[in-house]
Formats: structure tokens, sequence, C-alpha cells
């Protein structure tokens, strides 16, 4: 992990072209080969990134040559270019001014996200219960693992298609945004597309059902206590 608070001008180029002029920003490197930029708000949401794998190249830039002059409406002198090559052909380069904090450091392994009882024994419920997604509907594995981390369930449908499974106890957008890169990733294997989603949890949050219904995700709302077979409908009142 390398972390680099700079003034930076950033330039995207591939399936679109995208420009951020010369300012105070946060450049995140990570041992997968991910580079992304951040300003100082939105909380985890970068301003630009390049998805792994990707190559990085840095060229130091001596100063009083042309190249040091940065072409944007700041007055900085460049000291680095960065150029991000990503495996489509898309180029992120980050053109850097004053630097004010350079740090780099390893993490080693990393144990993984270790859920609360209620969401790892909801997994697990869903695991042994597949036809709560559908009728057919049977398991691959649990915890299938990508590049980028495990989808909690694999699932195929019941026309063999796979289905991509998020479980939460508390449905939010950070949890569709979480899948969404899982299918990105994961639709680009020949061998698994087309992958569909499902975000299941015991409650979702109005926005996160929105964002997923506009990607293309399936909400699933369940029932815990119904799963774990404590729901008895003779006790009800409706």
């Amino acid at each position: 992990m390398r972390l680099v608070i700079a003034q930076c001008q950033v330039d995207y180029a591939g399936r679109l072209t995208a420009h951020l002029p010369m300012a105070k920003r946060l450049i995140i490197v990570k041992a997968d080969t991910s580079v992304s930029i951040h300003a100082d708000d939105r909380a985890y949401k970068p301003l630009n990134w390049m998805s792994p794998p990707c190559k990085l190249t840095i060229e130091h830039v001596e100063p009083g040559t042309d190249q040091a002059a940065t072409t944007d409406e700041v007055d900085a002198q460049l000291t680095q270019v960065w150029e991000v090559k990503g495996k489509d052909g898309d180029t992120l380069q980050i053109s850097i001014g004053e630097v004010y904090h350079d740090f780099e450091t390893g993490f080693g392994p990393d144990p993984g996200l270790q859920k609360d009882g209620v969401e790892a024994h909801l997994q697990a419920l869903l695991a042994e219960n597949p036809d709560t997604f559908g009728e057919g509907y049977r398991l691959v594995r649990r915890e299938y693992f990508t590049p980028i981390g495990p989808v909690d369930l694999l699932l195929r449908d019941d026309e063999g298609r796979y289905v991509a499974v998020e479980v939460k106890r508390r449905g939010e957008i950070d949890g569709v945004e979480q899948l969404t890169r899982y299918l990105e990733l994961m639709n680009r294997d020949p061998q698994m597309a087309p992958v569909s989603g499902v975000f299941a949890a015991q409650q979702i949050k109005p926005q996160a059902r929105t964002l997923a219904t506009d990607r293309g995700i399936t909400c699933v709302t369940v029932d815990y206590d119904e799963l774990r077979g404590m729901d008895h409908a003779e006790d009800r009142l409706f």
C-alpha cells in the first residue's frame, strides 16, 4: 500500500475521457496494482481509479525542463508523471506537482471480513435453502472467491445460469456497490457469463433498492426467523 498526498492533475483516456484539474488530492496504490485518486470528501468513493490488473510507470521530471511546467490553469511545477495502463488499453495519467506526504507499507495477508453471528448464520441458512431465490435454484458453493473478494453465495438458476448473491443483515448502498464490482468482474469470464445478481438482506434501504434495480440486481428481503423454522403461522394475528 502506498499513500501519496500531492498536488496532481489527472487525465483518463479509454471508453471515455475525463479530466481532473490540478488540486491537492490523495493517491492510493494497492498491492493488487489498483490506483485510485481521492478528494477530501465523498467517503470511500474515488474521483477516478484504475481497476486491477494494471501497470504503473513513474517518470521523474527534472526541475527547469519544459516538461516540468504544467499546462493546467494552476501555476505549479511538475515533479513526477505517473502512467497507469489497464488491461483493456485504457490509461490514467497523473501529473504530480508538490508532494506533501509519501508513505508505503505492506499489510500482509488479510483474514477477510468477519461477519457477525446473525449475518453469518443467515448466509448459511440461505445456502441450505437456495430455493428461497426461486424454484429450481441450487447452490454451487459458499464464499466463491474472486480477485477482489468472496461472493457470499454462487448459485445456478433453473436454467443453469450463474447467480451471485450478496447477503447482508441490513442492506445499504455500499452492499450494492460491492455486488456490482463482483458482477462486473465475473461477467468478464466467458465461461460464467451471463451472471445475474441478487442482493439479499433482512432489511433493504429504499436508496439501496433503487440503485440495485437500476443496475439490474434483484432485491430479496429474507425472514431470518422463518428460515430458522421459528416462524409459527398459527401464532400470527394476520
